[in-house]
């Protein structure tokens, strides 16, 4: 555990993922426990993760409402990593409480309520959340010296969050399968519905105790069924709350309430009584057993008698226990240099020597090959990416390789509707591996985007996207693409 990160001394640690690790600290300037959310050490080097690391600040810093998560400083560590500073939920997050005793009703729609206003404020401001989960409903006590002490709801970890205005660039199909709208899994492009179906999932557990759905993969989440009726003998609702959820759970977005607000106002109408109650200042229980801030820093380490540095680490493997996040591994290694063959084209291998891609040598400028965590796994899979340019997958030339757990084709690929001629699936089963293929041209800038899933085995599949400035360099890249036995 680091003495310090920045000017502030660490307590323990809270929490960790694929990406980031999150720390409780102290600010000794402004006598205030915080959490400091700090890039994991194996993306250091990543400069398209970095960017996404350092866009959740600015999101967050777009946005003044008490109930979506606050940032108040953000810095670099001595190796190079950067870090926020943000608000510090003592009273856990939703998934806590639902793990503890759950929620009464009238405490289920004022979560919601209070959920909803954090994400119409995100909304208003541009920004879209897309990975709305228990996790992610964070809840900190106002006024904690005061008898009175309330608890607020929070919306926090933006690591998905995306401006509505990007509509442009290759799509990143992310997010919770249980909570994740079809659209989204998809890989369509998204509004505010898809965040407002994320919120009605979420009413419908703290109602209910359980979960709409149990998707264990996007592929499942894309067609969801209907979901199960919320009443039950022991605890039955109004068909008017039904209604309400069901409306926001809707498969197609355009059935669905027109905003957050919407929806939060129908579903405190529709439960009445039942769903005001009598909520007093402290609306929600103070839990003393959820994460607290514990003592101040000894004197020690406020003196700044910290242990020696040690010199930052050589980039690690991908952890095979990671957040459920995709990312198209667009960035680039540090270090790597522009191929200087004689030839036109350059052979790229990943790390595990699974997968194979021929591309012309002016893509190789931007190379990732260390693999990827697809949707809804928790593992590493093979994968590799290479690009002319750091933001190939928005407005240059690259491809993205890589192998999902999976057992049968999806019945749509990513869309792109920026493009004029968006391509229709073309199915192939004759003589190899079925697959599935889409071509879009009149793409920004002119590209040609291509997507392609193929059944390699029983329980796997190799996704493949293209961006490319014609046609036929893109189906030369397309059939150069390999996939060993090892996977």
């Amino acid at each position: 555990m680091p003495a310090r990160l920045g000017r502030y001394a660490v307590r323990r640690r809270l929490g960790s993922g694929g990406f980031a690790t999150v720390w409780l600290a102290y600010d000794e300037q402004l006598d205030s426990p915080v959490a400091v959310k700090v890039l994991a050490e194996n993306w250091t080097e990543d400069t398209h993760v970095r960017q996404r690391f350092i866009e959740e600040g600015r999101f967050l810093r777009k946005v003044e409402s008490p109930h979506v998560v606050s940032v108040y400083d953000a810095g670099l560590l001595d190796d190079d990593r950067p870090y926020l500073v943000m608000s510090y939920a003592d009273q856990g997050t939703l998934a806590d409480r639902m793990e503890a005793e759950g929620f009464t009703v009238p405490q289920a729609v004022e979560v919601v309520r209070q959920v909803g206003e954090g994400l119409h404020a995100l909304h208003l401001r541009g920004v879209l959340h897309r990975d709305m989960k228990p996790a992610n409903v964070l809840f900190r006590t106002v006024d904690p010296e005061h008898a009175g002490t309330a608890v607020r709801a929070m919306v926090g970890d933006l690591g998905l969050g995306k401006e509505l205005d990007v509509s442009s660039r290759l799509t990143m199909i992310a997010g919770t399968p249980s909570y994740v709208a079809p659209e989204q899994a998809q890989g369509e492009h998204l509004d505010a519905r898809a965040d407002q179906f994320s919120l009605a999932a979420l009413a419908f557990l703290m109602l209910t105790g359980r979960p709409p759905y149990a998707h264990g993969s996007l592929s499942a989440a894309a067609n969801p069924a209907p979901p199960p009726p919320m009443s039950t003998p022991e605890r039955p609702f109004p068909a008017a709350a039904e209604d309400v959820v069901r409306r926001g759970l809707a498969t197609d977005r355009d059935e669905r309430w027109p905003d957050v607000p919407a929806f939060v106002s129908a579903l405190r109408e529709s439960l009445g009584d039942v769903g005001v109650g009598t909520l007093p200042e402290r609306w929600l229980p103070l839990d003393d057993d959820l994460t607290q801030p514990g003592n101040k820093p000894s004197l020690a380490v406020s003196e700044g008698q910290l242990p020696e540095p040690v010199a930052p680490k050589r980039r690690r493997r991908w952890p095979a226990a990671a957040l459920a996040l995709v990312l198209l591994v667009a960035g680039a290694v540090a270090g790597f240099t522009w191929w200087r063959g004689v030839h036109d084209t350059v052979r790229i291998t990943d790390d595990d020597r699974v997968l194979t891609v021929t591309v012309p040598r002016a893509w190789a400028r931007d190379v990732s090959t260390s693999g990827w965590v697809p949707p809804g796994s928790t593992f590493s899979e093979a994968a590799l990416s290479a690009g002319d340019r750091s933001d190939w997958a928005t407005s240059g030339q690259g491809v993205f390789v890589g192998l999902l757990p999976e057992d049968k084709l999806p019945s749509r690929l990513p869309q792109h509707p920026a493009c004029s001629s968006p391509g229709s699936p073309q199915s192939n089963a004759a003589g190899h591996d079925p697959s599935v293929t889409v071509t879009s041209t009149g793409c920004p800038g002119g590209a040609v985007i291509v997507e392609r899933a193929e059944q390699v085995n029983a329980g796997t599949l190799l996704w493949v996207q293209i961006r490319s400035d014609d046609a036929a360099t893109a189906r030369d890249v397309l059939d150069s693409v390999t996939a060993r036995g090892g996977f």
